[in-house]
C-alpha cells in the first residue's frame, strides 16, 4: 500500500513581491522535503516563472485577485499546481519561442522554460491552471 501524498497549500497576492515569497516556499519545501540539490534549482526557476505568469498574464496584477500555489508531495515525485483567478489562455497557442522570428521578443519564453525544467506538464481550467511533476 502506498504512502498518502502530502499536500501543503499556499494563497499569494497578485503582484511581484510574492515571487520573493515563492523562493522562501520552495527553500522550506526543500528543507521539510528534503528535495534534492539538483531538482531544486529546476523547481525554483519554474515555480517562479509559472507564479509571475500568473500574477502578470493571468490576475494582470489585479489585487482582488489571489494566485494559489499547491505542493504535493508523494514516494515518486514533488507536484506542484500554481492556478490564477484570470479568463485563462490556450496553452498551444504560445508561440515557440526558439524559432527565429520570436527569438529577440522579451516575452513567451516563460511555458518554454518550464516545460525543460520540469518532467511533465499539463494545463487544466482552461489554462488557469498549471500543474508541474518533478521526479525524486
Amino acid at each position: 500500500m502506498m504512502a498518502s501524498a502530502q499536500i501543503q497549500e499556499f494563497q499569494l497576492k497578485s503582484e511581484l513581491e510574492s515571487l520573493i515569497q515563492v523562493e522562501q516556499i520552495v527553500e522550506d519545501l526543500r528543507l521539510n522535503y528534503s528535495i534534492p540539490e539538483e531538482l531544486y534549482g529546476n523547481i525554483l526557476v519554474a515555480i517562479t516563472e509559472a507564479t509571475n505568469n500568473a500574477i502578470k498574464h493571468g490576475n494582470k496584477f489585479d489585487p482582488s485577485k489571489k494566485v494559489f500555489l499547491a505542493f504535493e508531495n508523494s514516494e515518486l515525485e514533488f507536484q506542484f499546481t500554481i492556478k490564477d483567478e484570470g479568463v485563462g489562455f490556450d496553452p498551444e497557442s504560445i508561440p515557440d519561442p526558439t524559432l527565429e522570428e520570436n527569438i529577440t521578443k522579451p516575452d513567451g519564453r516563460g511555458i518554454f522554460i518550464i516545460k525543460n525544467l520540469s518532467d511533465n506538464i499539463e494545463f487544466n481550467d482552461e489554462g488557469r491552471e498549471i500543474r508541474m511533476t518533478f521526479k525524486r
